[in-house]
């Protein structure tokens, strides 16, 4: 069963190249062009999962647990980590999936990341994590306070349904495209450019399959990536097969499905930064582990996971991650402040496309 891991990773590595799914470029499109397409796309996923995990939940298919909420970690944490996806040009998915695109940057920031996490975790910054955590309310979920489960799920469903209806209501704007060279389903998968909703469904549907499969292997969680990629490191240095779970074969499958997709639509080349940029690489790169492990979570683990579940952990960290995006982008992007940041600027490609 370890491996249906790998193959929901191909499949949602695949899904984030394709659909160009970035959480930095959601987050940052609100701050920079007053633009909420993306970022109801994001909320999108986290309803549609609500309703897939709160059926499995009280179907009995599975179970979860959750630990008091340590507040300190989750608002330093969540800020730090948002600043950091700005520097490194992506939050943890959209590193990995850069990463198969061929993206230097996005390999040097995944290795730092990885190193900053795993540091926190079982290294010489365990203290300092431990510390930062250590600060704690006793709250876990809304649904523990006694409310039902259903009441705060159909909420959030009735409201991104109507963000949702509002965003395709409005007039579509006309982009030039080039004539197709595929037909049938090579051109679906491969050269058409996918709606930002029909991409959120689809992780929605990886993202509520996971939850089944990964606890079948004994690993009671939905979509993570900060804890794999520091044991993935972890396995790497000390050669410990404990460290290889349904999780880290997850991320590992996110970078060969994002390969496959930018390979097959001619989306894969190398591209090599420039100094200014190694230097934001590698200091988002520590900084997103860093802040990833304070907070518990990444901008998937808890902003689009653990908000499903309704854990205040979550959308406490969901709030400060947005927060830290707006502050990253109001100090090192270029054109939203009209100065220039210490650091260099993000070149204008970057901030066009959408780097995640």
């Amino acid at each position: 069963m370890i491996l249906t891991g790998l193959l929901v990773g191909i499949a949602f590595g695949f899904v984030l190249q394709r659909g160009r799914f970035c959480v930095t470029n959601a987050f940052r499109q609100v701050w920079v062009a007053k633009s909420t397409t993306w970022m109801t796309a994001f909320l999108l996923v986290i309803a549609i999962q609500a309703v897939g995990v709160t059926t499995l939940i009280q179907l009995g298919v599975i179970h979860l647990s959750w630990k008091p909420l340590p507040w300190l970690g989750v608002i330093v944490g969540g800020l730090l980590f948002g600043v950091s996806i700005v520097l490194a040009g992506g939050c943890a998915t959209g590193t990995w999936f850069r990463s198969g695109e061929g993206l230097v940057g996005s390999w040097i920031a995944l290795v730092f990341y990885a190193v900053g996490a795993a540091a926190m975790k079982y290294g010489a910054l365990v203290g300092v994590n431990n510390s930062v955590r250590s600060f704690k309310a006793p709250v876990t979920t809304i649904p523990a306070l006694g409310i039902s489960p259903w009441i705060p799920t159909i909420v959030l469903a009735v409201v991104v349904g109507i963000l949702v209806w509002r965003q395709l209501r409005q007039p579509a704007r006309k982009v030039a495209t080039l004539a197709p060279e595929k037909t049938g389903i090579a051109h679906l998968l491969f050269e058409a450019k996918w709606h930002p909703f029909i991409t959120a469904a689809l992780i929605s549907v990886i993202a509520i399959i996971t939850y089944p499969l990964s606890e079948a292997t004994g690993r009671h969680a939905g979509l993570g990536i900060t804890t794999p990629t520091g044991n993935l490191l972890e396995w790497a240095v000390t050669g410990h097969a404990s460290y290889i779970d349904w999780g880290v074969l997850l991320v590992v499958g996110i970078l060969v499905g994002s390969y496959i997709a930018a390979k097959a639509s001619g989306e894969f080349r190398i591209r090599v930064p420039d100094a200014a940029q190694v230097v934001r690489s590698i200091a988002g790169g520590l900084g997103m582990g860093i802040g990833a492990s304070w907070a518990g979570g990444c901008t998937i683990g808890n902003a689009m996971v653990e908000t499903a579940q309704f854990s205040f952990q979550g959308w406490i960290s969901f709030l400060f991650m947005f927060l830290g995006v707006g502050l990253g982008t109001k100090v090192f992007v270029i054109g939203f402040t009209g100065r220039t940041s210490p650091l260099g600027t993000l070149s204008s490609t970057t901030v066009a496309e959408g780097v995640s």
